[in-house]
């Protein structure tokens, strides 16, 4: 069970109930100071002074006053309105984690909405009614309002979701889970809607898959460094204290770890190479730094998980507006994520090339091919971890720069946030398979080397490979052995 109480949200609790589905509460101190918060509302709403959002229009139309007997027709307009969502949907683990960080920032107690509310997003959770979200329509500015604007449709009873493997109307979906639909009240639509809760759904999700890429890719490089009869020498601890980034560090004690008792740089150990190309040598400054931007995203996320980020706010017995919704923090992090990772995609390429080009080493057969010419082994193989890295390097052109004037001038700088997002998405699925397709090569030139073995930790991974991909002989498709040893690595299974 995962407690929500505003304040402790971690990234591995919202991949726990976004993936697997793990049940969430609410603590008795939320909801307390929920009720405290919505107590300054409902005493505000029936004054006569213009509170935001709450007895006026939002945006532009801030200065429209709407008259009491319809506060709750006005939150109900806000969400149909701003649910102008298109595109394909978000996944639904993607949508769970939204809503769960969208109840957490509920939860701390200065939105000033009713407890049922922020309870209701935990029912839809664990009884696995998932809102279908459109994942175009956010510039991440006043937060993801689109995307969070199709979740709340479903609390209402409208929209679509799905549930138990169908899609169908909201009202549906909540009828056959026993959920009752919740009536908005005064200022809860633009509560719900306020906030930077589906790019940071997004980075957290990805974040999770990239901390396991780059431990991965430590793990293939070692492979690849005993095909290619590299030297370990360049992991020595002494080099990398007197350049002391913590991510070089780590990846080079990783590195040095995994290829300790390898016969085969026992067998080469006297030959004339002093040094190998970067994308050996420099492994660890590459994964390191790309360690270090993850570390710094976690702070972020982190930070994020647990701040209020909608508007306005209930601060004491004040409501004031503010900005918390505006992404920018994110949206740099989530920029600066999918440049690391296309760099490690890049770098992985580049080993690639190693193992199967014949003029860049004199150890392996051509492409890999047993028969060179009558087969052509990996040549494609690297062609196409080629294609994905030239996609990422467009991919990974910063949105965060690329603010468009919204709201009729009101929005005038927006963080695009979202669209960062979905780009890390991308990037972070095509550097996998790259990945993917350099364990599969390194794999193939440790065979060549036999009798010779690799360490002991790079042989059981090797075996653990052959399990998910066995052996093969001759020229066979490529693509469905891509696909099985991606699917392992993105479950965890190669840094298992």
């Amino acid at each position: 069970m995962v407690s929500l109480s505003g304040h402790d949200l971690t990234i591995e609790e919202v991949c726990a109930v976004a993936r697997r589905n793990e049940r969430v509460e609410i603590t008795e101190a939320a909801l307390d100071a929920m009720r405290r918060s919505r107590a300054v509302v409902e005493r505000l709403a029936a004054g006569d002074a213009p509170v935001y959002a709450v007895n006026t229009g939002v945006g532009l139309l801030a200065e429209v006053r709407v008259p009491a007997a319809d506060l709750a027709a006005l939150q109900r307009n806000v969400v149909r309105s701003h649910a102008a969502g298109v595109g394909v949907p978000l996944r639904q683990s993607e949508v769970r984690a939204m809503m769960l960080i969208r109840a957490n920032v509920l939860a701390k107690g200065f939105s000033g909405i009713r407890t049922v509310v922020a309870q209701r997003l935990c029912d839809l959770l664990n009884a696995g009614v998932t809102p279908v979200v459109p994942s175009r329509g956010s510039v991440g500015a006043s937060g993801d309002l689109a995307p969070l604007a199709h979740m709340a449709l479903v609390l209402m009873g409208e929209g679509e979701a799905e549930y138990r493997g169908s899609r169908m109307k909201g009202e549906e979906a909540l009828r056959l889970a026993g959920i009752a639909p919740v009536e908005l009240e005064s200022k809860e639509g633009i509560s719900l809607l306020n906030g930077t809760q589906a790019m940071l759904a997004v980075g957290c999700l990805e974040l999770e898959q990239a901390e396991m890429l780059a431990r991965a890719a430590d793990v293939v490089t070692a492979m690849t460094l005993d095909g290619l009869k590299g030297t370990p020498r360049a992991f020595d601890a002494r080099i990398h204290e007197i350049r002391p980034h913590p991510g070089q560090r780590a990846s080079a004690a990783h590195l040095e770890e995994l290829l300790e008792g390898s016969e085969i740089r026992e067998s080469h150990i006297a030959c004339r190479k002093v040094q190998d190309a970067y994308s050996l040598r420099c492994a660890p400054q590459v994964h390191g730094a790309v360690r270090d931007t993850l570390a710094e995203a976690r702070r972020v996320f982190e930070i994020e998980l647990n701040s209020v980020t909608d508007n306005p706010l209930v601060i004491g017995e004040e409501i004031i507006s503010g900005g918390n919704f505006h992404g920018q923090p994110l949206a740099f992090s989530l920029d600066y994520l999918a440049i690391a990772m296309t760099a490690l995609a890049g770098i992985s390429e580049r080993r690639i090339d190693r193992l199967v080009n014949p003029a860049l080493n004199e150890e392996l057969p051509p492409f890999l091919a047993a028969h060179a010419g009558l087969e052509s082994g990996f040549m494609m193989v690297q062609v196409t971890a080629a294609s994905l890295v030239a996609e990422n390097r467009v991919l990974a052109t910063p949105a965060s720069p690329g603010t468009i004037t919204t709201s009729g001038n009101k929005e005038d700088f927006v963080s695009m946030g979202m669209t960062a997002a979905l780009k890390l998405r991308d990037i972070v699925s095509n550097t996998r398979l790259v990945i993917a397709m350099e364990a599969l090569a390194a794999a193939r030139a440790l065979d060549f080397l036999a009798p010779l073995r690799s360490s002991p930790a790079i042989e059981g991974v090797r075996k653990k490979l052959r399990e998910v991909v066995p052996a093969w002989e001759g020229d066979q498709v490529f693509s469905e052995r891509i696909r099985l040893v991606d699917e392992w690595i993105a479950g965890g299974g190669i840094v298992a």
